[in-house]
């Protein structure tokens, strides 16, 4: 999905730092076949997370939402040399195929996967995250927030993908779309949220950043 004119992204992506040859492979594989293609983060989104995650240099990061590993990588990369990522999958299929490709990219002692339903898992957990990335169903997107805010360290963020479901936030929600819905209601929660700073970033399809105060 794609909320920003695609004309300014090609601009934007034109001076930006060249997607590597791994993600490029990556992307490509995805396309060609795993179903949903569109689910996995794109090289300008890839490009973001892996500044962030330079910037914050964080030394346990959660990923709610695996799919092909894409932004697993870019994630990764920037962990303290001890560091680690923790992602969450629930499908078995994708966790098979972006298992190659975290071999790949040498990476693979750093990212420990967990397969199965997100809510159950982090329940579990008894880690604190620097960084936390939600990319999964949004239909439980403000139980993933509920989950996760207990989960970070002081002074830690959560990034939250697709806040702005293609502009259906600010269009006339059908009574079936629950999905609209709870991306709404999270927005809101989240501003109204004493415990975080935040802000909505019209990045592709929108990116909420929150800060732990």
């Amino acid at each position: 999905m794609n909320f920003i004119n695609s004309e300014i992204e090609k601009y934007c992506l034109k001076f930006s730092s060249k997607e590597t040859k791994l993600l490029k492979k990556l992307s490509r594989e995805t396309h060609h076949k795993i179903m949903m293609p569109r689910m996995m983060s794109s090289h300008y989104m890839g490009l973001f997370l892996k500044l962030i995650s330079s910037l914050k240099k964080p030394k346990k990061i959660l990923e709610i939402g695996m799919f092909t590993g894409y932004s697993t990588i870019c994630l990764a990369n920037e962990l303290q040399e001890n560091g680690e990522l923790h992602t969450i999958e629930i499908n078995e299929e994708v966790i098979d195929f972006s298992s190659k490709f975290i071999q790949e990219s040498q990476l693979e002692k750093k990212i420990y996967i967990h397969q199965g339903d997100a809510k159950d898992i982090i329940s579990k957990m008894k880690k604190k995250f620097d960084l936390i990335f939600i990319d999964a169903d949004k239909k439980n997107y403000c139980l993933y927030y509920d989950l996760c805010v207990p989960k970070l360290t002081k002074g830690g963020h959560i990034l939250i993908d697709n806040v702005l479901w293609n502009g259906k936030v600010i269009q006339e929600i059908k009574k079936k779309d629950i999905e609209t819905k709870q991306i709404m209601k999270l927005n809101k929660k989240i501003t109204e949220d004493k415990r975080v700073e935040n802000i909505l970033l019209p990045i592709r399809d929108g990116l909420m950043i929150c800060k732990l105060i």
